[in-house]
């Protein structure tokens, strides 16, 4: 049996589709009764939550493999800390762990909290598959987009630096690929996109499937943590995020290489494929309602 944790997250809904390609019956891992309704055919939905080991314990009864992915929280470490732990205690054989780019590299921000739990993984002895993929091409429409649907713009603090986003649905594939351990058990894989773009790039992508023009405003870092701040975000994510941005304009997220299609066994999608699909999500509110 596989254990699909975050089953109600973005890359948990898309571990699941995948999952149910290869497996008639699988499981997946709910907080809440109404999240655990919406579990697709074939999986066995439970209740559990990281923060209660005993109820992890009961998730993972007669499971031989675990997804383990959190929501980019302070708690993060303690709490995928705690899935590993239950991992180990019942007898789980493989856990793949979402981690993410950066966490080989980089003392600052998720990344940092991701390698700790890398580092905790491997000390327990469990065969392990660790994942460290870049940017979600899907981030683009969750964190642009409304800007751009209202203003014709987009605003961070990037510069010119380039990230060569990967998309959700093969972060999955590989994932899937990885519970069944076998040639991939002890390995850290760096998912990176086929091509790196720059938020400049970015823009004439987005104005050209959008039929409209879009564009890239450059902003000082400060300004742009006064405005996360006056949406109410919290300190500690603000500084996070920011810390990132960082990060890529050292030039940490511009990397590319043919692994993620080695490990696909086809070519990934790219950011012109994801844009257009997406294309409506950047036309102005009007034309969108």
């Amino acid at each position: 049996m596989i254990l699909i944790t975050g089953a109600s997250g973005n890359v948990g809904k898309a571990m699941l589709h995948e999952v149910a390609r290869k497996e008639p019956r699988f499981r997946g891992m709910y907080r809440s009764k109404e999240e655990a309704a919406k579990a697709p055919a074939g999986c066995e939905a439970v209740l559990a939550d990281f923060s209660d080991k005993a109820s992890l314990r009961k998730a993972m009864d007669g499971v031989a493999a675990v997804y383990v992915v959190c929501s980019p929280i302070p708690q993060l470490v303690e709490l995928e800390s705690n899935v590993i732990d239950a991992c180990k205690e019942s007898g789980v054989k493989h856990v793949v762990l979402n981690s993410a780019l950066g966490a080989g590299d980089y003392g600052k921000s998720f990344p940092s909290w991701h390698r700790k739990v890398e580092e905790k993984l491997k000390s327990t002895g469990l065969s392990y598959t660790i994942l460290q993929p870049n940017g979600f091409m899907q981030n683009i429409v969750a964190f642009y987009a409304p800007s751009i649907r209202k203003e014709g713009a987009f605003y961070q603090a990037m510069g010119d630096a380039k990230v060569s986003h990967i998309d959700i649905g093969d972060v999955a594939v590989v994932a899937v690929k990885s519970l069944y351990a076998g040639e991939h058990a002890g390995k850290t894989y760096q998912l990176l996109g086929p091509e790196a773009v720059s938020n400049e790039e970015l823009a004439k992508r987005i104005s050209k499937v959008a039929g409209r023009t879009v564009r890239f405003v450059d902003i000082p870092e400060s300004a742009q943590r006064d405005a996360m701040l006056g949406l109410g975000m919290p300190e500690w994510q603000v500084k996070a995020l920011l810390e990132l941005q960082q990060y890529y304009r050292q030039g940490g997220g511009a990397k590319t290489d043919g692994l993620l299609k080695s490990l696909l066994g086809h070519d990934p999608a790219t950011i012109d494929q994801y844009l257009q699909a997406n294309a409506k999500e950047f036309r102005d509110q009007a034309a969108s309602a």
